[in-house]
């Protein structure tokens, strides 16, 4: 096997301070993976981060809010075949944080979409091949709020 990676990400499924899912409308331009899909906030690994420490950096810059690391809790690991983009190898760690406040965020990249728990499994032919794997994850495991 090759060691190594075609992508390494980490990304997070954001639930706000009224359990709704905070998703993020990619833009649909033609250089990005997943044009106009509907994606988790999230990127690149940069350096020797951690993949906490790029989740905390990539939620930073595209909502414009700091979520500290200790408000993460993981939901699951990939590494294998790249879901979105063939041929390629992708390693990403995927997380959930509970309790955005939505009134502070400021969107950098793409467009905020604020869905109704219920209403996420309609909408799956919109969502990014690994963002609906993190919300069938969410789903399975019913991951609750620290304190609740």
């Amino acid at each position: 096997m090759n060691n190594s990676y075609t992508r390494e990400i980490a990304a997070a499924l954001l639930i706000d301070v009224n359990g709704n899912v905070l998703l993020q409308q990619r833009d649909n331009i033609p250089h990005i993976i997943q044009p106009g899909k509907v994606g988790l906030f999230g990127g690149h690994r940069e350096g020797e981060e951690t993949f906490l420490e790029c989740v905390v950096r990539e939620i930073a810059e595209e909502i414009s809010q700091h979520i500290p690391a200790e408000r993460f809790q993981h939901l699951f690991s990939l590494d294998g075949a790249d879901p979105e983009g063939p041929g390629g190898h992708l390693r990403g760690e995927f997380f959930v944080a509970y309790d955005v406040p939505t009134d502070a965020l400021v969107i950098t990249e793409g467009k905020l979409l604020i869905v109704l728990p219920d209403a996420i499994r309609k909408m799956q032919s919109k969502l990014t091949p690994t963002t609906l794997m993190a919300v069938n994850a969410f789903m399975s495991r019913q991951i609750s709020p620290a304190g609740r």
